[in-house]
Protein backbone atom coordinates (compact mmCIF):
# COMPACT_ATOMS: atom_id res chain seq x y z
CA UNK A 1 0.00 0.00 0.00
CA UNK A 2 1.02 3.59 -0.54
CA UNK A 3 0.94 5.81 2.52
CA UNK A 4 -0.45 9.30 1.98
CA UNK A 5 0.98 12.15 4.02
CA UNK A 6 -2.54 13.24 4.95
CA UNK A 7 -3.15 9.78 6.41
CA UNK A 8 -0.22 10.11 8.82
CA UNK A 9 -0.39 13.86 9.40
CA UNK A 10 -1.30 13.47 13.07
CA UNK A 11 1.48 10.91 13.62
CA UNK A 12 4.00 13.29 12.10
CA UNK A 13 2.83 16.22 14.20
CA UNK A 14 3.20 14.16 17.36
CA UNK A 15 6.73 12.99 16.45
CA UNK A 16 9.98 14.50 17.67
CA UNK A 17 11.35 15.07 14.16
CA UNK A 18 8.71 14.71 11.43
CA UNK A 19 11.25 15.61 8.75
CA UNK A 20 12.82 12.17 9.18
CA UNK A 21 9.82 10.59 7.47
CA UNK A 22 8.40 13.05 4.95
CA UNK A 23 10.90 12.59 2.11
CA UNK A 24 11.14 15.22 -0.61
CA UNK A 25 14.78 16.03 0.13
CA UNK A 26 16.46 18.43 -2.26
CA UNK A 27 18.21 16.36 -4.91
CA UNK A 28 16.45 13.13 -4.01
CA UNK A 29 14.87 12.54 -7.45
CA UNK A 30 12.80 9.53 -6.43
CA UNK A 31 11.56 7.56 -9.43
CA UNK A 32 7.99 6.44 -9.95
CA UNK A 33 6.98 2.99 -8.75
CA UNK A 34 8.28 0.43 -11.24
CA UNK A 35 7.95 -3.24 -12.11
CA UNK A 36 10.95 -3.96 -9.89
CA UNK A 37 11.81 -1.93 -6.77
CA UNK A 38 14.71 -1.97 -4.33
CA UNK A 39 14.74 -0.19 -0.97
CA UNK A 40 18.01 0.70 0.75
CA UNK A 41 17.35 0.29 4.47
CA UNK A 42 19.61 1.77 7.10
CA UNK A 43 19.15 0.24 10.59
CA UNK A 44 19.53 3.50 12.48
CA UNK A 45 17.89 6.91 12.51
CA UNK A 46 17.65 9.16 9.48
CA UNK A 47 20.43 11.54 10.59
CA UNK A 48 22.92 8.69 10.86
CA UNK A 49 21.88 6.95 7.65
CA UNK A 50 21.97 10.12 5.57
CA UNK A 51 25.63 10.51 6.57
CA UNK A 52 26.67 7.10 5.24
CA UNK A 53 28.64 7.14 2.00
CA UNK A 54 28.67 3.39 1.29
CA UNK A 55 24.90 3.18 0.89
CA UNK A 56 24.94 6.15 -1.49
CA UNK A 57 27.49 4.37 -3.67
CA UNK A 58 25.41 1.17 -3.81
CA UNK A 59 22.23 3.10 -4.65
CA UNK A 60 24.10 4.90 -7.44
CA UNK A 61 25.21 1.55 -8.90
CA UNK A 62 21.62 0.26 -8.75
CA UNK A 63 20.26 3.34 -10.51
CA UNK A 64 22.89 3.10 -13.25
CA UNK A 65 21.84 -0.50 -13.90
CA UNK A 66 18.19 0.48 -14.25
CA UNK A 67 16.91 -0.54 -10.81
CA UNK A 68 14.33 1.73 -9.18
CA UNK A 69 15.51 2.58 -5.64
CA UNK A 70 14.15 4.17 -2.50
CA UNK A 71 15.28 4.66 1.12
CA UNK A 72 14.10 3.73 4.58
CA UNK A 73 15.61 4.37 8.01
CA UNK A 74 14.77 2.99 11.43
CA UNK A 75 11.99 5.17 12.83
CA UNK A 76 12.52 6.56 16.31
CA UNK A 77 10.50 4.97 19.10
CA UNK A 78 7.83 7.69 19.16
CA UNK A 79 7.03 7.38 15.46
CA UNK A 80 7.29 3.57 15.48
CA UNK A 81 4.82 3.27 18.36
CA UNK A 82 2.33 5.49 16.53
CA UNK A 83 2.68 3.37 13.37
CA UNK A 84 1.83 0.27 15.41
CA UNK A 85 -1.03 2.01 17.17
CA UNK A 86 -2.58 3.18 13.88
CA UNK A 87 -1.76 -0.11 12.08
CA UNK A 88 0.32 1.71 9.47
CA UNK A 89 3.18 -0.36 7.98
CA UNK A 90 6.72 1.02 7.81
CA UNK A 91 7.25 2.72 4.46
CA UNK A 92 10.01 4.07 2.22
CA UNK A 93 10.54 7.82 2.47
CA UNK A 94 10.33 8.56 -1.26
CA UNK A 95 7.50 6.49 -2.69
CA UNK A 96 5.69 6.09 0.68
CA UNK A 97 5.20 2.44 -0.26
CA UNK A 98 5.10 -0.18 2.47
CA UNK A 99 8.40 -2.10 2.69
CA UNK A 100 6.63 -5.42 2.14
CA UNK A 101 5.78 -4.33 -1.42
CA UNK A 102 9.42 -4.04 -2.51
CA UNK A 103 11.12 -6.85 -4.36
CA UNK A 104 14.36 -6.51 -2.43
CA UNK A 105 15.32 -4.80 0.85
CA UNK A 106 19.01 -4.08 1.39
CA UNK A 107 20.33 -3.46 4.91
CA UNK A 108 23.69 -1.85 5.62
CA UNK A 109 25.61 -3.58 8.43
CA UNK A 110 27.83 -0.88 9.90
CA UNK A 111 27.63 -1.82 13.58
CA UNK A 112 26.80 -5.04 15.43
CA UNK A 113 24.52 -3.23 17.87
CA UNK A 114 22.17 -2.27 15.03
CA UNK A 115 21.10 -5.88 14.39
CA UNK A 116 17.89 -5.71 16.45
CA UNK A 117 16.90 -2.65 14.43
CA UNK A 118 16.77 -4.85 11.33
CA UNK A 119 14.21 -7.08 13.03
CA UNK A 120 12.40 -3.96 14.24
CA UNK A 121 12.06 -2.62 10.69
CA UNK A 122 10.91 -5.97 9.28
CA UNK A 123 8.35 -6.30 12.05
CA UNK A 124 7.02 -2.78 11.50
CA UNK A 125 6.57 -3.68 7.82
CA UNK A 126 4.68 -6.90 8.67
CA UNK A 127 7.43 -9.05 7.14
CA UNK A 128 8.20 -12.37 8.91
CA UNK A 129 11.50 -12.03 10.77
CA UNK A 130 12.98 -15.44 10.00
CA UNK A 131 13.79 -16.27 6.39
CA UNK A 132 12.33 -19.77 6.86
CA UNK A 133 8.94 -18.18 7.54
CA UNK A 134 8.90 -15.95 4.47
CA UNK A 135 7.36 -16.93 1.14
CA UNK A 136 7.81 -15.85 -2.47
CA UNK A 137 5.42 -12.96 -1.88
CA UNK A 138 7.84 -11.34 0.57
CA UNK A 139 10.87 -9.23 -0.39
CA UNK A 140 14.32 -10.78 -0.63
CA UNK A 141 16.32 -9.54 2.38
CA UNK A 142 19.97 -8.75 1.64
CA UNK A 143 22.77 -7.29 3.74
CA UNK A 144 26.20 -5.83 3.07
CA UNK A 145 28.76 -3.61 4.72
CA UNK A 146 31.75 -4.19 7.02
CA UNK A 147 29.92 -6.41 9.52
CA UNK A 148 28.92 -8.79 6.73
CA UNK A 149 32.40 -10.36 6.85
CA UNK A 150 30.96 -12.42 9.71
CA UNK A 151 27.36 -12.89 8.61
CA UNK A 152 26.48 -15.87 10.81
CA UNK A 153 24.68 -14.15 13.73
CA UNK A 154 22.12 -12.91 11.17
CA UNK A 155 21.97 -16.12 9.12
CA UNK A 156 18.46 -17.02 10.35
CA UNK A 157 17.01 -13.73 9.09
CA UNK A 158 18.82 -12.78 5.87
CA UNK A 159 18.51 -14.33 2.41
CA UNK A 160 21.74 -12.99 0.89
CA UNK A 161 24.91 -11.36 2.21
CA UNK A 162 27.25 -9.30 0.04
CA UNK A 163 30.87 -9.78 1.08
CA UNK A 164 33.33 -7.07 0.08
CA UNK A 165 32.79 -4.13 -2.26
CA UNK A 166 29.21 -3.66 -3.41
CA UNK A 167 29.69 -1.41 -6.44
CA UNK A 168 28.74 -4.11 -8.91
CA UNK A 169 27.40 -7.33 -7.38
CA UNK A 170 24.38 -5.80 -5.61
CA UNK A 171 23.06 -4.49 -8.92
CA UNK A 172 23.92 -7.76 -10.63
CA UNK A 173 21.92 -9.74 -8.08
CA UNK A 174 18.98 -7.31 -8.23
CA UNK A 175 18.84 -7.61 -12.02
CA UNK A 176 19.09 -11.39 -11.72
CA UNK A 177 16.06 -11.45 -9.42
CA UNK A 178 14.25 -9.13 -11.81
CA UNK A 179 14.50 -11.62 -14.68
CA UNK A 180 14.44 -14.95 -12.78
CA UNK A 181 11.46 -17.24 -13.28
CA UNK A 182 11.56 -18.65 -9.75
CA UNK A 183 13.18 -17.99 -6.39
CA UNK A 184 14.88 -21.38 -6.52
CA UNK A 185 16.50 -20.53 -9.85
CA UNK A 186 17.43 -17.09 -8.56
CA UNK A 187 19.27 -18.32 -5.46
CA UNK A 188 21.11 -20.97 -7.44
CA UNK A 189 22.38 -18.45 -9.99
CA UNK A 190 23.05 -15.72 -7.41
CA UNK A 191 25.35 -18.05 -5.48
CA UNK A 192 27.70 -18.09 -8.49
CA UNK A 193 28.32 -14.31 -8.30
CA UNK A 194 31.51 -13.15 -6.60
CA UNK A 195 31.00 -11.96 -3.05
CA UNK A 196 27.51 -13.46 -2.69
CA UNK A 197 26.80 -15.68 0.32
CA UNK A 198 23.46 -17.44 0.69
CA UNK A 199 23.18 -18.84 4.23
CA UNK A 200 20.55 -21.48 3.43
CA UNK A 201 23.18 -23.26 1.32
CA UNK A 202 25.55 -23.63 4.31
CA UNK A 203 25.27 -26.31 6.99
CA UNK A 204 27.36 -26.04 10.16
CA UNK A 205 28.45 -29.09 12.15
CA UNK A 206 29.72 -28.69 15.71
CA UNK A 207 32.09 -30.66 17.91
CA UNK A 208 30.98 -31.96 21.29
CA UNK A 209 32.81 -29.08 23.02
CA UNK A 210 30.72 -26.49 21.12
CA UNK A 211 33.39 -25.45 18.63
CA UNK A 212 32.70 -25.66 14.91
CA UNK A 213 33.69 -28.94 13.25
CA UNK A 214 33.07 -28.14 9.58
CA UNK A 215 31.09 -26.22 6.98
CA UNK A 216 29.16 -28.32 4.47
CA UNK A 217 27.04 -27.48 1.43
CA UNK A 218 23.56 -28.84 0.73
CA UNK A 219 25.05 -32.03 -0.77
CA UNK A 220 27.21 -32.76 2.26
CA UNK A 221 30.43 -31.66 0.59
CA UNK A 222 32.92 -29.18 1.99
CA UNK A 223 31.51 -25.69 1.51
CA UNK A 224 33.30 -23.66 -1.14
CA UNK A 225 34.71 -20.45 0.30
CA UNK A 226 33.01 -17.15 -0.53
CA UNK A 227 35.56 -14.77 -2.03
CA UNK A 228 34.95 -11.10 -1.33
CA UNK A 229 34.06 -8.83 -4.24
CA UNK A 230 36.69 -6.29 -5.24
CA UNK A 231 36.28 -3.00 -7.08
CA UNK A 232 39.85 -2.48 -8.19
CA UNK A 233 39.43 0.71 -10.25
CA UNK A 234 37.73 3.39 -8.14
CA UNK A 235 38.03 5.95 -10.93
CA UNK A 236 35.65 3.86 -13.03
CA UNK A 237 33.46 2.60 -10.18
CA UNK A 238 29.99 4.09 -9.66
CA UNK A 239 29.95 7.17 -7.45
CA UNK A 240 27.12 9.72 -7.09
CA UNK A 241 27.65 13.15 -8.62
CA UNK A 242 25.16 14.65 -6.19
CA UNK A 243 23.57 13.81 -2.86
CA UNK A 244 20.09 14.17 -1.48
CA UNK A 245 20.34 16.95 1.12
CA UNK A 246 18.79 15.78 4.37
CA UNK A 247 15.68 17.50 5.69
CA UNK A 248 17.11 17.69 9.20
CA UNK A 249 20.74 18.15 10.14
CA UNK A 250 22.64 14.92 9.55
CA UNK A 251 25.37 13.66 11.87
CA UNK A 252 27.91 14.63 9.20
CA UNK A 253 26.14 17.46 7.45
CA UNK A 254 28.60 18.00 4.61
CA UNK A 255 29.69 16.66 1.27
CA UNK A 256 32.12 13.76 1.26
CA UNK A 257 34.20 12.03 -1.36
CA UNK A 258 36.18 8.84 -0.99
CA UNK A 259 39.80 9.46 -2.03
CA UNK A 260 41.21 6.05 -1.18
CA UNK A 261 39.98 2.65 0.01
CA UNK A 262 42.03 0.45 2.30
CA UNK A 263 44.97 1.27 4.53
CA UNK A 264 48.72 0.63 4.31
CA UNK A 265 49.30 0.55 8.06
CA UNK A 266 48.19 -2.89 9.28
CA UNK A 267 47.25 -2.01 12.88
CA UNK A 268 46.62 -5.40 14.42
CA UNK A 269 43.33 -4.48 16.10
CA UNK A 270 41.79 -2.74 13.07
CA UNK A 271 39.30 -4.81 11.10
CA UNK A 272 38.78 -2.17 8.41
CA UNK A 273 42.51 -2.12 7.69
CA UNK A 274 42.39 -5.78 6.68
CA UNK A 275 38.95 -6.31 5.13
CA UNK A 276 39.36 -3.31 2.79
CA UNK A 277 42.73 -4.40 1.43
CA UNK A 278 44.26 -3.80 -1.05
CA UNK A 279 44.70 -0.03 -1.04
CA UNK A 280 43.07 1.58 -4.06
CA UNK A 281 43.34 5.27 -4.84
CA UNK A 282 41.31 7.62 -6.96
CA UNK A 283 43.16 10.02 -9.22
CA UNK A 284 43.32 13.70 -8.29
CA UNK A 285 41.21 14.54 -11.35
CA UNK A 286 38.47 12.12 -10.31
CA UNK A 287 38.33 13.41 -6.72
CA UNK A 288 38.23 17.03 -7.90
CA UNK A 289 35.51 16.27 -10.44
CA UNK A 290 33.35 14.43 -7.92
CA UNK A 291 33.91 17.05 -5.20
CA UNK A 292 33.03 20.03 -7.37
CA UNK A 293 29.94 18.29 -8.73
CA UNK A 294 28.57 17.56 -5.26
CA UNK A 295 29.44 21.00 -3.85
CA UNK A 296 27.94 22.85 -6.80
CA UNK A 297 24.77 20.77 -6.84
CA UNK A 298 24.11 20.48 -3.10
CA UNK A 299 25.38 23.81 -1.79
CA UNK A 300 27.46 22.38 1.06
CA UNK A 301 30.19 24.65 2.45
CA UNK A 302 32.44 21.75 3.48
CA UNK A 303 33.90 18.82 1.58
CA UNK A 304 35.35 15.89 3.51
CA UNK A 305 38.10 13.81 1.87
CA UNK A 306 37.39 10.35 3.26
CA UNK A 307 39.52 7.27 3.70
CA UNK A 308 40.88 5.16 6.54
CA UNK A 309 44.07 7.26 6.49
CA UNK A 310 43.72 10.31 4.26
CA UNK A 311 47.24 11.51 5.09
CA UNK A 312 48.60 8.48 3.23
CA UNK A 313 47.03 9.60 -0.04
CA UNK A 314 50.25 10.20 -2.03
CA UNK A 315 49.03 13.30 -3.88
CA UNK A 316 47.20 14.96 -1.00
CA UNK A 317 48.95 18.33 -1.31
CA UNK A 318 48.34 18.45 -5.06
CA UNK A 319 44.72 17.47 -4.48
CA UNK A 320 44.16 20.24 -1.92
CA UNK A 321 45.85 22.79 -4.17
CA UNK A 322 43.66 21.85 -7.16
CA UNK A 323 40.49 21.71 -5.07
CA UNK A 324 41.09 25.25 -3.83
CA UNK A 325 41.00 26.50 -7.41
CA UNK A 326 37.84 24.57 -8.32
CA UNK A 327 35.47 24.75 -5.35
CA UNK A 328 33.71 27.99 -4.31
CA UNK A 329 35.56 30.39 -2.02
CA UNK A 330 34.79 29.78 1.62
CA UNK A 331 34.37 26.04 1.21
CA UNK A 332 36.21 24.13 3.94
CA UNK A 333 38.27 21.07 3.06
CA UNK A 334 38.02 18.56 5.92
CA UNK A 335 40.60 15.82 6.43
CA UNK A 336 38.96 13.52 8.98
CA UNK A 337 41.40 10.61 8.98
CA UNK A 338 44.86 12.09 9.44
CA UNK A 339 47.37 10.02 11.36
CA UNK A 340 49.74 11.76 13.74
CA UNK A 341 52.76 11.01 11.54
CA UNK A 342 51.11 12.40 8.38
CA UNK A 343 50.39 15.81 9.88
CA UNK A 344 51.86 19.08 8.71
CA UNK A 345 50.87 22.74 8.99
CA UNK A 346 49.12 22.83 5.63
CA UNK A 347 46.76 20.04 6.66
CA UNK A 348 46.12 21.61 10.04
CA UNK A 349 45.09 24.83 8.31
CA UNK A 350 42.59 22.99 6.16
CA UNK A 351 40.80 21.47 9.16
CA UNK A 352 39.82 24.87 10.63
CA UNK A 353 38.75 23.56 14.00
CA UNK A 354 39.48 24.56 17.57
CA UNK A 355 40.44 21.04 18.57
CA UNK A 356 42.34 18.26 16.83
CA UNK A 357 41.97 14.52 17.27
CA UNK A 358 44.84 12.08 17.62
CA UNK A 359 44.55 8.33 18.17
CA UNK A 360 47.71 6.95 19.77
CA UNK A 361 45.57 3.94 20.85
CA UNK A 362 48.12 2.87 23.49
CA UNK A 363 49.99 4.79 26.17
CA UNK A 364 53.45 3.26 25.83
CA UNK A 365 55.73 2.70 22.88
CA UNK A 366 55.96 -0.99 23.79
CA UNK A 367 52.20 -1.45 23.52
CA UNK A 368 52.03 0.60 20.32
CA UNK A 369 54.60 -1.81 18.91
CA UNK A 370 52.44 -4.73 20.02
CA UNK A 371 49.48 -3.40 18.04
CA UNK A 372 51.68 -2.30 15.11
CA UNK A 373 50.68 1.34 15.64
CA UNK A 374 53.93 2.68 14.28
CA UNK A 375 53.74 6.10 15.96
CA UNK A 376 56.17 7.57 18.48
CA UNK A 377 55.76 10.12 21.26
CA UNK A 378 58.00 12.51 19.34
CA UNK A 379 55.63 12.32 16.36
CA UNK A 380 52.63 12.95 18.61
CA UNK A 381 54.30 16.02 20.11
CA UNK A 382 55.41 17.27 16.71
CA UNK A 383 51.83 17.07 15.41
CA UNK A 384 50.53 18.82 18.52
CA UNK A 385 53.14 21.54 18.15
CA UNK A 386 52.07 22.16 14.55
CA UNK A 387 48.48 22.50 15.68
CA UNK A 388 49.35 24.88 18.52
CA UNK A 389 51.37 27.09 16.19
CA UNK A 390 48.23 27.43 14.03
CA UNK A 391 46.21 28.60 17.02
CA UNK A 392 44.60 25.35 18.16
CA UNK A 393 43.95 25.04 21.89
CA UNK A 394 42.24 21.66 22.23
CA UNK A 395 43.42 18.09 21.76
CA UNK A 396 41.32 14.92 21.76
CA UNK A 397 43.18 11.69 22.40
CA UNK A 398 41.74 8.23 21.77
CA UNK A 399 43.06 5.09 23.43
CA UNK A 400 42.01 1.48 23.88
CA UNK A 401 41.85 -0.41 27.13
CA UNK A 402 42.40 -4.15 27.52
CA UNK A 403 44.75 -4.65 24.57
CA UNK A 404 46.76 -7.90 24.54
CA UNK A 405 49.78 -7.80 26.94
CA UNK A 406 48.62 -4.50 28.50
CA UNK A 407 50.14 -3.64 31.88
CA UNK A 408 49.72 -0.87 34.43
CA UNK A 409 52.77 0.85 32.98
CA UNK A 410 51.05 1.04 29.61
CA UNK A 411 48.07 2.73 31.26
CA UNK A 412 50.36 5.18 33.05
CA UNK A 413 51.69 6.08 29.61
CA UNK A 414 48.33 7.66 28.76
CA UNK A 415 48.93 10.23 31.49
CA UNK A 416 52.54 10.68 30.31
CA UNK A 417 51.37 11.61 26.80
CA UNK A 418 48.80 14.07 28.17
CA UNK A 419 51.30 15.72 30.50
CA UNK A 420 53.89 15.99 27.71
CA UNK A 421 51.33 17.79 25.54
CA UNK A 422 50.44 20.12 28.45
CA UNK A 423 54.12 20.93 28.95
CA UNK A 424 54.55 21.60 25.24
CA UNK A 425 51.61 24.01 25.26
CA UNK A 426 53.00 25.85 28.30
CA UNK A 427 56.29 26.36 26.51
CA UNK A 428 55.04 29.52 24.79
CA UNK A 429 52.58 32.30 25.65
CA UNK A 430 49.05 31.34 24.54
CA UNK A 431 45.80 33.31 24.34
CA UNK A 432 43.65 30.44 25.64
CA UNK A 433 43.99 27.60 28.11
CA UNK A 434 44.65 24.14 26.74
CA UNK A 435 41.94 21.48 26.99
CA UNK A 436 42.75 17.79 26.61
CA UNK A 437 39.96 15.27 26.20
CA UNK A 438 40.93 11.64 26.69
CA UNK A 439 38.55 8.91 25.57
CA UNK A 440 39.24 5.26 26.29
CA UNK A 441 37.24 2.42 24.74
CA UNK A 442 37.39 -1.27 25.56
CA UNK A 443 39.27 -3.39 23.03
CA UNK A 444 37.03 -5.67 20.95
CA UNK A 445 38.63 -8.58 19.07
CA UNK A 446 37.34 -8.58 15.50
CA UNK A 447 37.30 -11.16 12.67
CA UNK A 448 40.04 -11.04 10.04
CA UNK A 449 42.56 -9.30 12.30
CA UNK A 450 45.66 -10.68 14.00
CA UNK A 451 43.77 -10.27 17.29
CA UNK A 452 40.72 -12.28 16.18
CA UNK A 453 41.73 -15.08 18.58
CA UNK A 454 42.16 -12.84 21.64
CA UNK A 455 40.16 -12.95 24.85
CA UNK A 456 38.24 -9.81 25.71
CA UNK A 457 38.95 -8.43 29.17
CA UNK A 458 36.29 -9.08 31.80
CA UNK A 459 34.02 -6.52 33.42
CA UNK A 460 35.98 -6.57 36.69
CA UNK A 461 39.26 -6.09 34.83
CA UNK A 462 37.82 -3.17 32.87
CA UNK A 463 36.50 -1.49 36.02
CA UNK A 464 39.87 -1.85 37.70
CA UNK A 465 41.64 -0.30 34.74
CA UNK A 466 39.10 2.52 34.43
CA UNK A 467 39.37 3.33 38.14
CA UNK A 468 43.15 3.40 37.86
CA UNK A 469 42.96 5.83 34.95
CA UNK A 470 40.54 8.06 36.86
CA UNK A 471 43.19 8.60 39.51
CA UNK A 472 45.94 9.08 36.93
CA UNK A 473 43.98 11.64 34.90
CA UNK A 474 42.57 13.71 37.76
CA UNK A 475 44.41 16.74 36.38
CA UNK A 476 43.19 20.27 35.70
CA UNK A 477 42.49 20.78 32.00
CA UNK A 478 42.05 17.05 31.30
CA UNK A 479 38.68 15.37 30.88
CA UNK A 480 38.40 11.59 30.86
CA UNK A 481 35.61 9.50 29.36
CA UNK A 482 35.11 5.81 28.72
CA UNK A 483 32.49 3.54 27.24
CA UNK A 484 30.13 1.15 28.95
CA UNK A 485 31.50 -2.38 29.28
CA UNK A 486 28.15 -4.03 28.56
CA UNK A 487 28.00 -2.67 25.01
CA UNK A 488 31.61 -3.68 24.37
CA UNK A 489 30.90 -7.24 25.48
CA UNK A 490 27.74 -7.37 23.37
CA UNK A 491 29.57 -6.04 20.33
CA UNK A 492 32.36 -8.56 20.87
CA UNK A 493 29.90 -11.46 21.06
CA UNK A 494 28.16 -10.55 17.81
CA UNK A 495 31.40 -9.62 16.04
CA UNK A 496 32.77 -13.15 16.62
CA UNK A 497 29.48 -15.00 16.89
CA UNK A 498 28.06 -17.96 14.99
CA UNK A 499 24.51 -18.66 13.85
CA UNK A 500 23.54 -19.93 17.32
CA UNK A 501 23.26 -16.24 18.22
CA UNK A 502 20.21 -15.98 15.97
CA UNK A 503 18.03 -17.31 18.81
CA UNK A 504 19.58 -14.77 21.18
CA UNK A 505 18.93 -11.92 18.75
CA UNK A 506 15.30 -12.93 18.27
CA UNK A 507 14.80 -13.24 22.04
CA UNK A 508 16.37 -9.83 22.60
CA UNK A 509 14.10 -8.16 20.07
CA UNK A 510 11.05 -9.80 21.63
CA UNK A 511 12.30 -8.53 25.00
CA UNK A 512 12.11 -4.98 23.65
CA UNK A 513 15.75 -4.48 22.69
CA UNK A 514 16.10 -1.90 19.90
CA UNK A 515 18.56 0.94 19.29
CA UNK A 516 21.13 -0.96 21.35
CA UNK A 517 23.88 1.45 20.33
CA UNK A 518 22.02 4.31 22.03
CA UNK A 519 22.94 4.39 25.73
CA UNK A 520 19.60 5.76 26.85
CA UNK A 521 17.75 2.87 25.20
CA UNK A 522 20.12 -0.02 25.97
CA UNK A 523 18.07 -2.77 27.62
CA UNK A 524 20.66 -4.74 29.59
CA UNK A 525 18.12 -6.90 31.40
CA UNK A 526 16.47 -7.79 28.09
CA UNK A 527 19.79 -8.89 26.61
CA UNK A 528 20.82 -10.91 29.68
CA UNK A 529 17.48 -12.71 29.60
CA UNK A 530 17.83 -13.30 25.84
CA UNK A 531 21.15 -15.09 26.29
CA UNK A 532 19.90 -17.06 29.29
CA UNK A 533 16.68 -18.21 27.60
CA UNK A 534 18.64 -19.34 24.53
CA UNK A 535 21.08 -21.28 26.69
CA UNK A 536 23.99 -19.23 25.38
CA UNK A 537 26.77 -17.69 27.47
CA UNK A 538 28.40 -14.39 26.56
CA UNK A 539 31.78 -15.78 27.61
CA UNK A 540 31.75 -18.39 24.83
CA UNK A 541 32.25 -15.58 22.33
CA UNK A 542 34.53 -13.35 24.43
CA UNK A 543 36.93 -16.17 25.35
CA UNK A 544 40.32 -16.72 23.76
CA UNK A 545 39.77 -18.76 20.61
CA UNK A 546 42.16 -21.63 19.98
CA UNK A 547 44.49 -21.05 17.06
CA UNK A 548 43.61 -24.38 15.46
CA UNK A 549 39.82 -24.18 15.85
CA UNK A 550 37.44 -23.44 12.98
CA UNK A 551 36.26 -19.85 13.30
CA UNK A 552 32.65 -18.94 12.45
CA UNK A 553 33.81 -16.80 9.52
CA UNK A 554 36.42 -19.20 8.11
CA UNK A 555 34.29 -19.91 5.03
CA UNK A 556 34.77 -16.27 3.96
CA UNK A 557 37.88 -15.41 1.93
CA UNK A 558 38.98 -11.76 2.08
CA UNK A 559 42.26 -12.74 0.33
CA UNK A 560 44.31 -12.08 3.49
CA UNK A 561 45.88 -15.40 4.49
CA UNK A 562 44.94 -16.78 7.91
CA UNK A 563 48.58 -17.83 8.36
CA UNK A 564 49.64 -14.20 7.87
CA UNK A 565 47.22 -13.06 10.58
CA UNK A 566 48.54 -15.77 12.89
CA UNK A 567 52.15 -14.71 12.29
CA UNK A 568 51.15 -11.13 13.05
CA UNK A 569 49.62 -12.28 16.33
CA UNK A 570 52.85 -14.00 17.31
CA UNK A 571 54.87 -10.93 16.34
CA UNK A 572 52.59 -8.84 18.56
CA UNK A 573 53.53 -10.93 21.60
CA UNK A 574 57.18 -10.27 20.76
CA UNK A 575 56.49 -6.52 20.40
CA UNK A 576 57.74 -6.80 16.82
CA UNK A 577 56.62 -4.08 14.42
CA UNK A 578 55.70 -5.10 10.88
CA UNK A 579 55.22 -1.54 9.72
CA UNK A 580 53.38 -0.12 6.77
CA UNK A 581 52.89 -1.73 3.37
CA UNK A 582 54.66 1.34 1.98
CA UNK A 583 57.91 0.10 3.52
CA UNK A 584 57.65 -3.08 1.45
CA UNK A 585 55.10 -5.78 0.69
CA UNK A 586 54.32 -7.93 3.74
CA UNK A 587 52.98 -10.86 1.66
CA UNK A 588 49.56 -10.89 3.32
CA UNK A 589 48.00 -12.81 0.42
CA UNK A 590 46.71 -9.91 -1.67
CA UNK A 591 49.77 -9.46 -3.84
CA UNK A 592 47.94 -10.30 -7.08
CA UNK A 593 45.34 -7.61 -6.46
CA UNK A 594 47.60 -4.97 -4.90
CA UNK A 595 49.22 -2.34 -7.13
CA UNK A 596 51.62 -1.31 -4.37
CA UNK A 597 52.94 -4.86 -4.09
CA UNK A 598 53.28 -5.15 -7.86
CA UNK A 599 55.48 -2.03 -7.97
CA UNK A 600 58.02 -3.52 -5.57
Amino acid sequence: MQILIDDIKNILLESEKPSRYTGGEYGSNYSSWADFNYCMCFPDVYEVGMSNLGTKIVVESLKRSGINTDWCFTPWIDFANKLKEKNVPLFAVGSKRSLDEFDMLGFSLQYELSYTNILFMLDLANIPLKRADRTDKHPIIVCGGPCAVNPEPLADFVDIFFIGDGEYNVAEVANLLKKSKSREEFFKEASKIEGVYIPKFLNVNYNSDGTIKEFLDADGNSFKKIKKALALDLDEAPFPDKFAVSNTEAVFDRAFVEVMRGCYRGCRFCQAGFIYRPVRQKSVDTVVKQSTSIINDCGYDEISLNSLSTGDYPQLKDLIKQLKTEIPNGTTIALPSLRVDSFDNEFVQESRRSSLTFAPEAGSQRLRDVINKDVTLDEILKAASSAFEMGYFGVKLYFMLGLPTETEEDLKGIRDIAMAIKELYRGKPRKKSLTISISVSTFIPKPFTPFQWEKQVTQSEVKEKQDFLKTQLWVKGITFSYNDYFTSRLESAFARGDRRLGAVLLNAYRNGCVFDGWNNLLNKEGWDRAFSDAGVDYSWYTREFKEDEVLPWDFIDIYVDKDFLLKERHKAYSSEVTGSCLSGCKNCGLQKQCKTAQKK
